[in-house]
């Protein structure tokens, strides 16, 4: 595969070339790009793929929420619908849920008004940790911005660098931490949605998924391959994975061991750092590995069942990731598999934790810059 990528080299030499003079038209002016007077920051990267992008929209939201009245805005990848849609609470818990075991772990249904089909999975997945937050996806950010900002003190645009249409007030940049020795070369050959010089466009970069004990003389080497300009700051996080959760969000306490067989399912860009995570205390993991967003169906499902099933080992479990669970809700209950509630299936939260005590700049920055920004509206 990785030969055949560098056989489409010449036609990333032409996708280049249009990134290139279209960045360029709106740099001078002939395309019309919209800045707004309330804060609008932007959580996006370069390449295509998971950089992290979801937990840290999560995070500004814990961050901001307290103080301000945030919007996230998305377009909604992998969503059925289209135009402008806010989400509403998608989940209803039935008489079964509030049962403290494992059959509780798939008695969460969805409820018609908002599902990962009709705003994607990411989005969903902002709607059920922050119910109280307005949640809205819509593929012309501008006019979702003008639809949101009326009721709303700043705008958080998930997943939106190359949407040269609006020019946030502040945008945050992330590289993966896996990639960011790997060769810059644009689609298809490549993983690049645009040239690395395009960077410059942001005013927060940060490398993440970094391993918890990167050193100095490492971050060091980062910061001389990224090369940040002077007005840019640079951080380092490290993935903060978290206690399981049933799939209502609930956190559970279970006797998990070397003897423990798991199940991970997963559909996301990247399950490399999860699994090297998981390993550290399962070793016994059989992985279905699914691409990013896959749209899980009844075929794979019942193939994990039918497995789960057929494993002797007496202590197992079902393990996914939370933007998995949000497709995984739906196609499991359109199944037809007669004890699939008795299935424990479990989710594994993550966060965003900085290194070498970032996190205190880092909140100051966005603070200063939302405090900033609404103080004239």
């Amino acid at each position: 595969m990785k030969y055949l990528r560098w056989l489409l080299f010449p036609f990333s030499l032409l996708y280049g070339l249009v990134v290139i003079i279209r960045n360029w038209c709106y740099d001078a002016g002939f395309f019309k790009s919209y800045k707004f007077d309330k804060p609008v920051i932007s959580v996006g990267n370069l390449d295509v793929g998971g950089a992290g992008k979801s937990p840290m929209t999560e995070y500004l939201i814990r961050l901001l929420k307290d103080n301000y009245k945030p919007a996230t805005l998305s377009r909604g990848y992998g969503r059925k619908t289209k135009g402008y849609l806010v989400a509403e609470e998608s989940r209803i818990k039935s008489q079964e849920s509030r049962k403290e075991n494992y059959d509780s772990s798939l008695t969460t249904h969805h409820s018609p008004l908002t599902t990962a089909t009709q705003i994607g999975d990411e989005p969903a997945q902002f709607k059920n940790k922050f119910p109280d937050i307005t949640v809205a996806v819509c593929e012309k950010r501008v006019e979702g911005i003008k639809q949101l900002l009326p009721d709303h003190d700043l705008i958080i645009l998930d997943d939106a660098y190359q949407h040269r249409a609006v020019e946030p007030g502040l945008s945050i940049l992330l590289f993966d931490y896996y990639r960011v020795y790997e060769p810059h070369l644009l689609l298809p050959a490549g993983n690049m949605r645009e040239p690395f010089s395009g960077r410059w466009r942001a005013q927060i970069l940060i490398v993440t998924k970094c391993p918890p004990a990167l050193t100095v003389e490492e971050q060091a080497d980062l910061a001389q391959k990224i090369q940040p300009l002077p007005y840019q700051h640079l951080f380092f996080t490290a993935i903060e994975y978290r206690h399981l959760q049933d799939l209502e969000g609930k956190a559970v306490d279970l006797a998990i061991d070397g003897d423990t067989t798991v199940f991970l399912l997963t559909g996301i860009a990247n399950a490399s750092p999860l699994v090297q995570f998981l390993k550290l205390s399962m070793p016994h993991i059989i992985h279905h590995n699914y691409p990013d967003h896959h749209p899980f169906t009844l075929k794979n499902i019942t193939k994990l069942a039918n497995e789960f099933r057929d494993c002797p080992s007496q202590k197992k479990i079902i393990i996914t990731t939370e933007k998995d669970a949000q497709r995984l809700e739906e196609s499991w209950f359109k199944s037809v598999l007669p004890d699939a509630g008795r299935l424990p299936v479990f989710v594994i939260p993550i966060g965003v934790e900085f290194l070498n005590d970032g996190a205190h700049r880092f909140n100051q920055l966005i603070i200063e810059y939302v405090r900033e920004h609404t103080a004239h509206n």
